[in-house]
């Protein structure tokens, strides 16, 4: 069985490492590149830059950010938010980017992910899906919101990641908008839903508060990999105590670096 991932994740806001709640309440987390070096001398196996009001702002995306950090680190790293074109995919992975995320420019132009897979490879291309429980038709359902989870679509989520799989998306970054920044753990009931669903790794996103959530989301919920943000941030907890955790409870996991 492969390795399952940890995965640091740094939403930036005008340059800077921020953390929210539900996407709103932004505080101060420190420099993009620090923060980065730290995550990979702690372990880290990649990380995820998103700029989170980007596509909100109508704002391009953040290559000189990209750049410096590609400059610093070994370990890759993904970045998303503002790409609006293949153009300024390529421009991310022309300065150091691994893999580029798209979240509204997929699905206000669908064929774009198509188009980002058939020049930089599926496994550069990421899709980006940010679910809400929402009652629609007198049923529950999780429908996907983009701008920064300001606007709903209309899209059911479990449906959208199998179009994207069909676009040619090599990732799904899961991030549930009812449990970010909460704390209170991943939505499990969604995470195993999409992950069912699809062929492609999922990452789960959205709501981590202690080790145990991320080994949940990949022994209950069947993500491949777990992203978290303020547990990292403000030193709640370690890669190296979430791993050690993986590996007591027989999930397969590249080993933390010597103490």
């Amino acid at each position: 069985m492969l390795a399952k991932r940890i995965i640091p994740c740094l939403d930036v806001d005008k340059g800077r490492v921020v953390k929210g709640t539900r996407f709103l309440d932004l505080i101060d987390a420190g420099d993009p590149v620090a923060v980065a070096a730290r995550y990979e001398a702690e372990g880290a196996d990649e990380l995820v830059f998103l700029d989170i009001t980007a596509s909100h702002e109508g704002r391009a995306i953040m290559i000189d950010v990209v750049r410096r950090v590609s400059e610093t680190i070994y370990m890759p790293f993904t970045v998303g938010g503002g790409i609006r074109s293949l153009d300024d995919a390529c421009a991310l992975v022309q300065a150091g980017a691994e893999k580029v995320s798209i979240n509204s420019a997929a699905v206000r132009t669908p064929e774009l992910v198509s188009r980002i897979a058939d020049r930089l490879g599926s496994c550069a291309t990421v899709v980006n899906i940010d679910p809400k429980r929402v009652r629609r038709d007198g049923r529950e359902c999780w429908e996907v919101f983009v701008s920064g989870g300001r606007e709903p679509t209309g899209l059911e989520a479990v449906a959208w990641a199998r179009r994207v799989e069909e676009l040619g998306a090599g990732e799904i970054v899961l991030t549930c908008m009812d449990r970010d920044g909460t704390r209170d753990g991943y939505d499990l009931e969604i995470t195993a839903a999409v992950s069912r669903a699809v062929g492609i790794p999922v990452v789960a996103s959205g709501g981590a508060g202690q080790p145990e959530h991320l080994a949940d989301a990949i022994a209950l919920g069947g993500a491949d990999a777990a992203l978290a943000a303020g547990i990292f941030h403000f030193g709640e907890c370690t890669i190296r105590e979430v791993k050690q955790l993986f590996q007591r409870r027989g999930i397969p996991v590249r080993p933390p670096p010597p103490p």
